[in-house]
């Protein structure tokens, strides 16, 4: 019985192995064809960045979103980032979309009320029951107004202020897309290891991940924050939706589905907060794993069984959320090989080979793209930092794995989840 199953927990110490290096075969196909579309994307990019807009007297309405939950004075200063926008004052909206249930609610209205003497329309929208959380609140407060464009940021997140001119021109350019996503950036990356590591594999998903994905045309998901929404392309896809942890992917698989797609911006950043502390990290990973999760479960199908799309639209719309579950093998397959070795001692040689070669092959791939996509965008720390860094960037990939792997049993038991805030501090901004 115990041999028996040795032999199990051996071949499935095997396929993860096997699971592990294709993951790096992937990696690298992606790194490729971001090479070959990068000097096209980025003329693209730069092309719709140039696009003119209309005289003031003839742009669109914006409304500028912030979700706000018990965020304190952050409230305040995110209104102040949003008046600084340069877009025609009467033209200018901003709406705090506010499920507060402290004292957030009289800080925004108060620094409302001083805005508004300064003639900017903002108003304080606040809602006494959490319903849909996030997604909720920004469907809420979208209907209460008729405009088309909405800028949606959270409450830590502060940008330029050409930030819509400039974002607003790449949407404008092209009436198909259904949103502008620009780069977030952070204002405390060199605040302990933990930033560091977090924003180094952070800058890998946006200017790899992201930006590849953007230019060869798939599905692109929006973050939550930084970026554009036509209301048109809500409306298409069914509007925000509470019922997962992403409402935020979950809305950009719906309107691409509906035939209109989002794109990235990689050279418009907005700055935000990364979480300092290791245990609201981990929280952190673990809603996005179970959201990602939610999503993926709710969307492959459709993906799989369009048959309006063609292969390369499938490929690419199935891509990103098959990897979900593909990463969540790299938590278990150490654990599975330990667990054969007991049962199986005469195997311990060749799996430890197996999980060195998978896991060191994977890595150093991994390793050479954040160095990457660190030199060429962010140029945030060294070569030799990087190297220094490798083992807490190996524990935060690994933990976010794990974060992936545990969401599996709850999603596909219809667990329902509930939306937890991610404290912030309230760090200040840096000089540019």
């Amino acid at each position: 019985m115990l041999e028996s199953l040795g032999t199990v927990f051996v071949v499935l110490s095997l396929i993860g192995c096997g699971t592990v290096l294709a993951t790096s075969l992937g990696l690298i196909y992606q790194f490729i064809n971001h090479l070959i579309l990068r000097r096209e994307g980025l003329s693209l990019e730069q092309a719709r960045l140039a696009h003119p807009l209309p005289p003031d007297h003839e742009l669109p309405h914006v409304v500028v979103q912030i979700a706000a939950f018990n965020e304190g004075a952050l409230v305040e200063r995110s209104i102040g980032n949003a008046i600084q926008l340069d877009w025609p004052k009467d033209k200018l909206h901003v709406q705090v979309c506010d499920d507060s249930t402290d004292g957030t609610t009289e800080l925004a209205r108060a620094a409302a009320a001083r805005a508004v003497a300064m003639g900017f329309d903002v108003d304080v929208i606040h809602r006494d029951a959490r319903k849909g959380f996030k997604a909720g609140a920004l469907q809420a407060a979208m209907l209460q107004t008729s405009h088309e464009y909405f800028a949606i940021f959270d409450v830590d997140y502060l940008s330029q202020p050409d930030f819509l001119r400039r974002c607003m021109a790449v949407l404008l350019a092209d009436a198909k897309l259904a949103f502008v996503q620009a780069r977030p950036d952070f204002l405390n990356a060199d605040q302990n290891i933990l930033t560091q590591a977090h924003a180094i594999v952070l800058d890998f998903h946006y200017c790899i991940e992201l930006a590849t994905r953007s230019w060869a045309k798939h599905a692109v998901h929006f973050n939550g924050t930084c970026g554009i929404w036509r209301r048109s392309a809500i409306e298409l896809g069914g509007g925000w939706r509470g019922d997962t942890l992403t409402e935020d992917w979950e809305l950009s698989y719906h309107a691409w589905l509906g035939g209109m797609s989002g794109t990235f911006v990689s050279s418009v950043t907005a700055r935000g907060e990364l979480v300092a502390d290791l245990r609201t990290w981990m929280a952190q990973q673990r809603r996005w794993a179970a959201g990602i999760a939610q999503v993926a479960l709710k969307m492959l199908p459709i993906v799989c069984g369009g048959r309006q799309l063609s292969a390369q639209a499938r490929w690419g719309a199935f891509f990103p959320l098959a990897m979900w579950s593909v990463y969540s093998v790299f938590a278990i397959t150490p654990i599975v090989a330990a667990a054969a070795v007991l049962l199986q001692p005469s195997m311990a040689l060749v799996l430890g080979l197996a999980v060195a070669a998978a896991y060191s092959v994977t890595g150093t791939v991994m390793f050479w793209l954040m160095f990457y996509s660190n030199r060429f965008f962010n140029r945030r720390i060294s070569f030799v930092k990087l190297l220094l860094m490798s083992i807490p960037l190996s524990g935060v990939c690994l933990y976010i794995s794990w974060a992936q792997f545990w969401a599996l049993p709850a999603t596909l038991l219809g667990r329902r989840r509930v939306f937890v805030r991610t404290p912030k501090a309230g760090v200040a901004a840096k000089s540019s």
